[in-house]
Formats: C-alpha cells, structure tokens, sequence
C-alpha cells in the first residue's frame, strides 16, 4: 500500500476550530498490532467487529442549548470556548439538576445485542471532568453532585455481563476542563496556588482508572483519548494500572506514545484501503456524538450497514455511538435504525463476525466483501437491472455460488468472461437493503486487485489510489460543524506536467463517459489519457466544495487494463484537489 502524506489542513475551516493536524496530534501516534498479544485478550473485538459507543454526561443535559442559544456541534465540548465558553464553576452547577431517572441499563443493553454489537464502552468521564460513576478520587461525581445519587455504570456492567455482551470505559486521561492542572483545566487550586499536571494526574487521573479497572469487573477495553502534549511516563502508569487489574483488556490506540494494542483512527473516519493490523472506526449516529436537540440528521440503517461492512471489508472494527438525552433514554430514531440494520446482521452473522478483509482491498461499485476461509461474501447494496452481477479479478475457481435469503438459499449459474467473473441473478432483490451473494471456492481467494469498470453502474475511483508524478496525494481534512470532521485524500499540489496515473481493467470495448470530482478556483483545464491511446481534456468551473463535473467521452479500443492519466493543465492549478474520477458505460 502507498504511504499517504500528511501535509496537514488544506480544505476550508470554520474560523477560530481547531486544526486537523493539531487535531491528529491531539488524538496520538497510532498504533499497529498484527493482532492481540494473546487469544482472550481483545477477542471480542478481533472477532465481533461491531460495538456501541455511548457518549452521556453533564452536556446531555444542556442538549446544545445555554442561554436560549443553540450551539452547533459536538455536544460534549460545549464548555470550550469555541462553542459556548462556560466557565468551569459555572459549567460544575449543572450537576445539581442532573437528575436521569429514565435511564435503564438492561434496556441500551438490549438495544446494542438487539444491534448486533457485542460490546459497549462508555464515557465514565469526558474531557469535562464529571465522573458519571461513584468515584472516590473526586467528588464531582454522578452519585455525590446530583440529585439522582446512582451509578449507571454498575447498572451498565451488569446488565452486559447477564446478556453475555463486553463492557468498557471511555477515559479523558489528558484533559480535564474542571479539576486544577488538568489540560485546559483551571490553573490553581480551588485555595488560588498553582496547579500542575502533577495534581491532577495523582489526586484525579490515575485513582480513577484504577477505580474503574477495580470495581466493575470484567472490562472488554478502556478507551483513553487526546493524549496530545502528554508525557509517556504518564501513560505508561496508566497502560500499567490496566494491565495489572485486567489483563485481558485491551487499551485503545489514543492512549498515545504507541502504548495501546491496537490503531484508532480519526473520528468519523471509514477507510478505503485495506488497513494493516487491529483498527477500528469510531462513528455516530448523527453528527454529534452527545445529544443534540436540534439534531436530526440520522444514518439510514443501510447507511449503517454500508459503513460497518466497508469497515469490516478493510479489515477492522466499527464502534457507532449513540448519546442518550438528558432523561438517560437514546433518541428513538437511532434506536430505530440500529435495530434494523441489527435484524440484518442477525440472519447474515456471517458476513460481519469472525471474517476477514477483501482481497480486492477495497469497495465494489455494487458493494463489498469480506472473506471467511475459502468463502466469499459479496454484499450487494446496488442490485444490477441487468441481472448481471459482475466481479473482476478473481483468480481462483469457483465451486458453487448462492444467493442467501435468511436461512435459505437458492444455487446461481455463473461464468467467466474476460477475466471476470459474472453470476447470474434474479430480476429482484431478496433483501431490501443488501442481498447477499456466497461464493464458495476451491482454496484460498486469489485476487488481482486492479479496479474494474463495472458494465452496469460504472466505477468511481478514488484518487488516493492513484501513482502520481509531479502532484502529491494528502490529507485534507475539515469540520463541517464543530468536531464533524471529514477527511479527504486529494492529488493536490499540481506542478506543469504532473499527472495521477491509475490502472482500469474494462469487460467491453468501446466509449465510455468520464467526470471528475475535484475542488479549487477558478476555472481548470483537466485532461485524462488513455496511455498510449486517446487524449481528452476540458474546462469546468471550480469551487471550495468537492463537486463533480463531466469531462468527455474516452474509447477503450478492446477488452483489457489500461492506465489513465489526470493531469490539470490549467487555471489556478495549485489550487486543484482531485478526489475522484467516475468511469461510465454509455448506457
């Protein structure tokens, strides 16, 4: 796989939010581990794949709101200056009226099994500083500031335990906006001297984790987080608590340093490659990972599922949050759409749990696959009109193909031409969100990886893919809304002559469509060559956004591979930033 290069933020920024490579720092080094050190430790999370996240404190009660004005955003850094600015002492008097008594643990217990997912970890303490557990190491706790006086989190570990689900912890370890010394916490005591990192890490940070690795049995993972400007002593204490009281947690890749057992990487970010080692994804259901009151724009189960089986075709783990509202109660349309993405993954458990990454590293046009032994796994998000579904580069042979409805499944022909591999399948699709195909082959799948311009709907390639010579692929990253990052991997930084270069192999001769979706100013001259064939270019308009824009038609003379050439070739072309290129059948 190409090294990506970081350059830092390139993309348009909200004034005043924080940078994406400050933001990368703050999230730590990743990590990479080829697998768990051992076969307890961190099975559920090689072999599960899917978990819930749940981010629940003090800001679920303000719900984005303070003072009649809505904050637009992530809900839990509601306190920082860049959305609402509270003060700590201010932000502290919240615990008095936070008082949940719809929360109930078995019932966001069932929700995630009936989800799916095989564990749940949660926020014991945010970067605000609450501890939402009885906590001996420090007062502004959930049971000793608030009216409700009870520990969710003995409920939460209980009730996982009974359903047979893992149960870890969220832990700010770096931050803490609300206890003296911790980062971008108050500077003195609460008697005016000087507070050091020192205070905070030995009167709060550290006897806390020791609390939650003591006190709530069996944890699947403690998730530590912005471990950005901390020393690797400090983390070491940290990875030694958990190491000592539950050997066979794992500890997330934010703890920093390397010290964690596995890769996290950024919030929101579903990758497109085939990630090396144990990774996960961290998701939300909406935009915000706390609640939100305004904030509505829920993931369609589909979507859910879309996002899940690419992480799982990449080879890692999908953790989805879910922020339960001021009363403790998840919003009901999240809860809805878990659920039937849930019923899905319930009659094709196999295609999510205990599988491998594909061998085409990365997504189809029609969807994707994972691998299991000598099985294939193709999920079909886009049923082929045609009745033609077809997949290219397989090497190996194939002994039978079905296609699954639930429990039952029916045999379907296939062959072979040129090169790809073609089945045969009915007018209508058995699923209403994705059908699935098993393929079962002689041995171990061996693929030729080479993208593959689908006959039916046309293959859109993503530019990170490409080779490029006087142009550099990086990371453009940017909040759409405060703390809703997106990420972008763009040929950008076009000098005269330079080119991204990507291999195609095509089924059918002839013309085919093309358009690319790039960002920039001004207007640019593009040009893609067939190598060795047909030159095309035009000139379309830009804008800061990513959009997409025809180019013109290109011939393939005859079946086969080809290389396509992009280049910008004029106009403002330091500006340019390709994101994709979209190859049609002129249907």
């Amino acid at each position: 796989m190409k090294k990506i290069v970081v350059l830092g933020l390139v993309g348009a920024t909200l004034a005043g939010v924080v940078r994406a490579d400050k933001m990368d720092e703050m999230w730590g080094e990743s990590t990479v581990k080829l697998r768990a050190e051992n076969a307890e430790r961190g099975e559920l999370f090689d072999e599960g794949n899917y978990a819930m996240f749940i981010h629940w404190g003090l800001y679920s009660q303000l719900a984005n709101k303070v003072d009649g004005k809505t904050y637009y955003g992530i809900g839990e850094w509601i306190m920082d200056p860049k959305m609402a600015g509270i003060p700590a002492e201010e932000y502290k008097k919240l615990a008095g009226t936070f008082n949940p008594t719809d929360f109930n643990a078995k019932a966001i217990v069932q929700l995630a099994k009936d989800a799916g997912m095989k564990y749940i970890v949660i926020t014991a303490k945010h970067h605000e500083g609450f501890a939402m557990y009885h906590s001996k190491a420090c007062k502004f706790n959930i049971v000793e500031a608030t009216p409700w006086k009870i520990d969710p989190m003995k409920e939460l570990s209980a009730a996982c335990r009974e359903a047979g689900l893992g149960f870890g912890f969220y832990y700010s370890h770096s931050q803490d906006w609300t206890f003296p010394g911790g980062r971008k916490g108050p500077t003195v005591d609460e008697n005016g001297k000087p507070a050091t990192f020192d205070d905070y890490f030995y009167k709060k940070c550290l006897p806390q984790v020791e609390e939650l690795c003591t006190e709530y049995g069996p944890i699947e993972l403690i998730w530590f987080d912005t471990p950005g400007g901390m020393e690797k002593s400090y983390v070491q204490q940290l990875v030694d608590v958990v190491r000592k009281n539950q050997p066979r947690a794992l500890v997330s890749g934010r703890a920093g340093h390397n010290l964690g057992d596995y890769q996290t990487l950024g919030d929101m970010e579903v990758p497109h490659h085939n990630v090396e080692g144990m990774w996960e994804s961290v998701d939300t259901t909406n935009d915000s990972w706390a609640y939100a009151w305004y904030d509505q724009n829920w993931k369609t189960p589909k979507e859910i599922l879309r996002r899940l089986i690419a992480c799982v075709g990449r080879g890692g783990t999908y953790m989805l949050n879910v922020g339960p509202n001021q009363d403790g109660l998840v919003p009901p349309r999240a809860a809805r759409a878990l659920r039937e993405a849930g019923d899905w993954i319930h009659r094709y458990p196999q295609v999510v749990y205990g599988t491998e990454a594909s061998p085409w590293q990365h997504a189809l046009p029609w969807g994707d696959v994972t691998v299991k032994g000598n099985h294939l796994f193709l999920s079909v998000f886009d049923w082929p009109a045609s009745g033609k579904l077809y997949l290219p580069g397989l090497k190996t042979g194939i002994e039978s193909a079905q296609l699954l409805d639930g429990e039952s499944s029916a045999p379907i022909r296939h062959s072979v031409v040129e090169g790809w591999t073609v089945f045969e399948l009915p007018p209508r699709s058995p699923e209403k969100m994705v059908s699935v195909v098993e393929v079962k082959l002689a041995g171990t799948p061996d693929v030729d990886p080479t993208f593959g311009v689908d006959p039916n709907l046309g293959t859109a390639i993503l530019a990170e893919f490409a080779a490029v010579e006087g142009a550099e692929i990086f990371r453009d990253r940017w909040m759409e809304k405060f703390g809703e990052w997106v990420l972008v991997n763009p040929v950008g930084h076009w000098t005269p002559g330079g080119k991204a270069v990507l291999e195609v192999d095509v089924p059918f001769a002839g013309d085919y469509g093309t358009s690319l979706t790039y960002a920039g100013e001004g207007r640019l001259v593009w040009g893609i060559d067939v190598v060795g064939g047909e030159h095309i270019q035009n000139q379309q308009n830009a804008s800061h956004n990513y959009q997409e824009f025809p180019i013109g038609w290109i011939n393939f003379p005859a079946p086969g591979k080809y290389r396509l050439a992009i280049s910008c070739l004029e106009g403002a072309i330091e500006t340019a930033k390709l994101k994709s290129i979209r190859i049609s059948p002129l249907n």
